[in-house]
């Protein structure tokens, strides 16, 4: 796919993984719809470094954990900016939730952000990417094949963004393509001790943890790579291969 000139969405692009891939898409000269719920600031710092990058950014607020939001997200996107490529549904929600003190209110939150709305975003960016030869990319999490005992339904979400991401990758052959990426330690999460990461690195096959920039090196080969869909790109320096 040459992606000059073409138009993303990209979810959560306010702050951390998300920002890199929009400022990375934006390198390869797309126009890039920044979308955030909270993060304004962070999403006109995004739309900054894209324009600096050489492409487009145009920030677009929406939260996704209320319904009909997501594909509400996409057809304003597609009104403002004129269509659309390639979605990359990034945002999510990390909660640390021991078993016996998993709430509601939390189990409904992850599932909502992390399943339910890239769902629905897909469905509503189905018939756009069709005309166009699109792809989408789901950022799913290596919580989706390990068991960790402080983020089961984390994990559970996200392990259902890998089927989701090989359901709607033969649902919606051939004009649309659908892979995930599922990232390790490639940030640490909010809260976390530099002590956690040298632990996460010394348990590490590559003897490190990685960065946003590994995930953005996957997701641009998916966009790039015509002939694979329904495939989720495992970067997590080896983790998941630990035995």
């Amino acid at each position: 796919m040459d992606l000059r000139g073409r138009i993303a969405l990209v979810t959560g692009a306010g702050r951390r993984v998300g920002r890199a891939i929009a400022v990375a898409l934006g390198a390869r000269r797309m126009r890039v719809a920044v979308h955030y719920n909270e993060s304004r600031s962070g999403a006109d710092e995004t739309v900054r470094e894209i324009e600096s990058a050489g492409g487009e950014g145009t920030t677009f607020q929406a939260d996704l954990a209320y319904g009909d939001a997501p594909a509400k997200l996409v057809s304003e996107v597609v009104g403002r900016l004129g269509g659309l490529d390639v979605l990359v549904n990034s945002a999510a929600v990390m909660l640390r939730t021991s078993i016996g003190e998993v709430s509601l209110a939390q189990w409904d939150e992850m599932f909502a952000v992390n399943l339910r709305a890239p769902f629905f975003a897909a469905q509503a960016a189905a018939s756009h990417l069709a005309q166009r030869d699109g792809a989408i990319v789901n950022i799913a999490d290596l919580a989706a094949f390990e068991t960790w005992p402080a983020y089961v339904p984390h994990g559970i979400s996200k392990a259902g963004v890998v089927q989701m991401t090989r359901a709607l990758a033969r649902t919606l052959a051939p004009r649309v393509r659908v892979n995930a990426v599922a990232p390790g330690v490639v940030l640490l999460p909010e809260g976390w001790n530099e002590g956690a990461a040298e632990r996460l690195a010394d348990t590490t096959p590559l003897g490190r943890t990685g960065s946003p920039a590994d995930v953005v090196g996957a997701v641009l080969y998916l966009l790039d790579a015509d002939y694979v869909t329904g495939e989720t790109i495992i970067v997590d320096g080896g983790r998941h291969v630990r035995g």
